[in-house]
């Protein structure tokens, strides 16, 4: 997609993809941006300050498709961009969108609120960068975030492509390409043949390899889903306070931690339906699970302070003043 345009640069695809007066998202756009970030030495380094001037935009249609574009890069663009997005000067930009002292007091709520849904789900999704950890408290701390949003199910990623019965790639068509080449006794043909093939043959392992990694995926997500849910079922079944042993906290960050693994998988997966089909079921049965641990852990903590409140009353009511062990008030001057 980068490739179609000699021209183009990261700029000119994020212009592209922000314009104020798109109908809808352009994902021919915002595709070719992540690609040309993978491409690029330095692509990592140049989205994010692009990104940046776009999100901070006065426009709310530019900052919240900028936003869009920043959660497909996350998606799509591996371990470069996530380490460059983690880094205080760009978390610093996205700070600013929040803060009253700097473009907190204009920026719409909605793009402030997206802002906050981002910070919030890179939290969860990468534990292993501790700048994201820290900035994300300090705004909780400061009562810039007053609490944790809830995070949308839907994941950012293109629409499926549609397929075309005319491309000379499709598998009959190339047969017969291949048929036409080896019967052919030029030199040219039988080289242009012999590409096909090595080409033919590096695909199939790529795709087999793929659904390998996608139906290993697919299991591990199904098993701590199922374990999860049943540990579950038996606090709901007891009625007990919620109170997570350690083996079910680590489960629960098993499982929050599959939810990226699951985005790639369905990034990777848009010329199957059949394996999308099957990686968003998974993917709600999770959210599911994952959604239901935090309703009971909140349970869990306002039964919590129930328990604390009550204590306190009853403390307060042995120490009133008819109590015998109560100091006797001064009498007043």
């Amino acid at each position: 997609m980068a490739s179609s345009g000699s021209q183009e640069t990261l700029e000119s695809w994020l212009n592209k993809a922000t314009d104020p007066n798109n109908e809808g998202d352009r994902w021919d756009c915002i595709q070719a941006f992540y690609q040309l970030v993978n491409q690029e030495t330095n692509g990592p380094q140049v989205a994010t300050r692009l990104l940046a001037h776009k999100i901070q935009s006065p426009q709310e249609k530019e900052a919240l498709q900028a936003l869009t574009v920043l959660e497909a890069c996350m998606n799509n663009c591996g371990k470069r961009f996530h380490t460059e997005a983690a880094k205080f000067r760009f978390l610093n930009e996205l700070i600013k969108i929040l803060t009253p002292k700097y473009f907190g007091a204009w920026t719409p709520q909605q793009v402030k609120d997206r802002v906050t849904e981002v910070l919030y789900g890179w939290t969860l999704w990468l534990k292993e960068e501790p700048k994201i950890q820290q900035a994300y408290s300090m705004l909780k701390k400061q009562g810039i975030v007053k609490g944790d949003p809830k995070l949308s199910d839907t994941l950012v990623m293109a629409p499926p492509p549609q397929r075309t019965t005319e491309s000379i790639f499709d598998q009959e068509d190339k047969a017969k390409l291949l048929t036409r080449l080896l019967k052919s006794g030029l030199p040219e043909d039988l080289e242009t043949a012999n590409r096909l093939i090595k080409n033919t043959i590096k695909e199939e392992q790529e795709k087999a390899e793929k659904a390998s990694k996608r139906e290993s995926t697919l299991k591990e997500v199904e098993s701590c889903t199922k374990q999860l849910r049943e540990l579950l079922d038996q606090h709901v079944v007891n009625g007990s306070t919620f109170q997570p042993s350690d083996d079910v906290k680590a489960l629960y960050d098993r499982c929050d931690r599959l939810r990226p693994s699951l985005f790639r998988l369905a990034s990777d997966t848009m010329d199957d339906d059949e394996a999308l089909t099957q990686i968003l079921a998974a993917n709600d049965e999770l959210t599911l699970s994952v959604n239901a641990y935090k309703e009971l852990l909140g349970r869990g903590s306002c039964n919590g302070r129930q328990v604390r409140n009550k204590s306190e009353e009853d403390s307060s009511r042995s120490i009133s003043p008819t109590s015998p062990n109560s100091h006797k008030e001064l009498p007043p001057y």
